[in-house]
């Protein structure tokens, strides 16, 4: 039985898809795991990359190349969105753990370390840890958390509106196995957002401070998108927390209130 699921979604990664691969093969487990991943019709080498990969580990790269984009295609903030959801329903573990194409991770125990902190914590839904953050452009490196991140976080800490998971460190238990996507979740263009928020409802966040991954900034990156000088993007953010105050049942009124002003506060300018 798979304990755990390697979830890659990628497009267009062809200088960085061997070293993310390379990065989960390296992986040393007591349990069994599988690589899940998804391209979503890249124009360069990717696919290519992946299919020698996959001929090299068939037991263990479940790949998916998809011929057509996933899309959708409007709006941009959406890209890549398709493929994302298609490949989080393909994971058959027990727990998932995130790493998209252009990033990767440098511990080789690193699954192992956060499946023993979930089997130790069974009230927590998700385990994140640090990751060095690099530039394309050669600006400095430095890691994602500082030294003020909490050890244990919760769903108030993300609906203040506060990021603090880098997504090649997610490593979650596979809520999304047994379970639909929340019916807002389609409508959200911070898809990262809208999968967190629906796992930190059901149980804490742990954190481990070792760097054990890098998060590469590069043009290709949706964060360049995901800007707070998009309104578009704004107002959708603001409608996002709406709608998970509702999904909520209100009861985290108070803390999204907060942030709605701050959206509106946003939107004024």
């Amino acid at each position: 039985m798979i304990k755990v699921s390697v979830c890659v979604p990628t497009y267009n990664h062809e200088a960085y898809i061997a070293q993310m691969l390379e990065g989960a093969l390296m992986q040393q487990t007591s349990f069994p795991f599988e690589i899940v991943i998804g391209d979503d019709a890249s124009t360069d080498g990717t696919a290519d990359i992946i299919r020698t990969y996959s001929e090299r580990f068939p037991g263990r790269i479940r790949a998916f190349l998809h011929d057509e984009n996933q899309g959708p295609s409007e709006p941009r903030e959406f890209a890549g969105r398709n493929n994302v959801l298609q490949l989080l329903k393909a994971c058959r573990g027990e727990y998932v753990a995130m790493c998209e194409g252009d990033d990767y991770w440098t511990d080789p125990l690193k699954l192992q370390k956060q499946a023993d902190f979930m089997e130790a914590h069974p009230d927590f839904s998700i385990c994140h840890h640090n990751v060095l953050v690099t530039y394309e452009d050669g600006s400095p490196s430095h890691t994602f958390n500082g030294p003020e991140q909490a050890a244990v976080s919760t769903i108030s800490d993300l609906l203040e509106d506060r990021w603090f998971m880098a997504t090649a460190s997610w490593f979650y238990r596979n809520y999304f196995k047994e379970h639909d996507f929340a019916e807002w979740h389609s409508r959200a263009a911070a898809g990262d957002w809208a999968v967190m928020i629906q796992l930190a409802a059901q149980g804490n966040i742990g954190y481990l401070p070792e760097i054990m991954g890098v998060y590469r900034k590069h043009q290709g990156g949706l964060s360049l998108v995901h800007a707070p000088t998009n309104r578009h993007f704004l107002k959708n953010r603001k409608e996002m927390f709406e709608s998970v105050n509702a999904w909520l049942n209100f009861e985290y009124e108070t803390v999204i209130a907060k942030t709605l002003q701050r959206y509106d506060a946003l939107l004024s300018v």
